[in-house]
């Protein structure tokens, strides 16, 4: 099969005409808030108030609610049953999405299991996997199946979204074994960059990649606390020396 980089396009633009990555990115918090909102008896709400709940700016919320042709009134607010339809239409969540999932391991059977997908529209039909010793097993009421039975379902139910949860040496071959049944949206939790045709997009979850940067948090801030207490920045302190440096010797 011919690859081509595994995204297409400008990365800071999605397919939905002229919005920003970014901005697409924030839209569901919106729709999280609104939720929210509507089930507490609320009819209209304000860009201030989003800003305050979400620690956004007010200004920057007008304007990601603009790509989907709301604007609020002026000293009045967004009506949240308006606003809450415009969303769901413009994400696609008030239509019923099927998706399979490859990699019955404990992340993909807890992914399978999570019933927030449901809000969103996204409804995991099926699991595969290579291992025979989880072939016919269920999670949470759906049968783990073979690989090979894999292109058969996703063409016989016209899936469209495959979520992958395979360790990174399998996933390449899974997003193959995807594409050629026919699935243009792809969900990856595996640590590795896909290549994929023109046409299919992929969506990069890298688990380990985010607690990299967590970890790195951490230990910044315990070195900006290790620094506070003698004045000196990391720089002075690295200019000081230690065992070992010229400084030192």
């Amino acid at each position: 099969m011919a690859h081509k980089p595994w995204r297409q396009g400008r990365p800071d633009m999605d397919d939905k005409p002229g919005i920003p990555r970014p901005s697409l990115s924030r839209l569901p918090l919106y729709y999280r808030f609104l939720l929210q909102a509507s089930e507490a008896g609320r009819n209209v709400v304000s860009s201030d108030e989003m800003g305050q709940a979400l620690r956004l700016p007010a200004a920057q919320i007008r304007k990601d609610l603009t790509y989907v042709r709301e604007f609020g009134r002026p000293g009045v607010g967004y009506p949240v049953g308006q606003l809450l339809a415009s969303l769901e239409e413009f994400l696609g969540l008030a239509n019923d999405k099927e998706a399979i999932l490859v990699g019955a391991g404990r992340l993909g059977q807890a992914l399978a299991s999570y019933p927030g997908f449901e809000a969103y529209g996204l409804r995991i039909v099926a699991l595969f996997d290579s291992d025979p010793a989880k072939v016919g097993q269920e999670v949470a009421g759906r049968t783990i199946f073979p690989m090979d039975k894999l292109a058969n379902l996703v063409g016989r139910l016209h899936i469209q979204m495959g979520v992958i949860t395979v360790p990174a040496q399998a996933a390449q071959t899974v997003a193959d074994a995807m594409v050629t049944a026919g699935i243009t949206v792809i969900w990856n939790f595996a640590p590795a960059r896909l290549s994929v045709p023109e046409g299919v997009w992929v969506e990069n979850e890298d688990l380990a990649s985010r607690l990299a940067t967590l970890s790195y948090r951490i230990v910044r801030r315990g070195r900006r606390a290790g620094t506070a207490g003698t004045g000196e920045t990391e720089g002075e302190k690295s200019d000081r020396g230690g065992p070992g440096s010229a400084a030192a010797g």
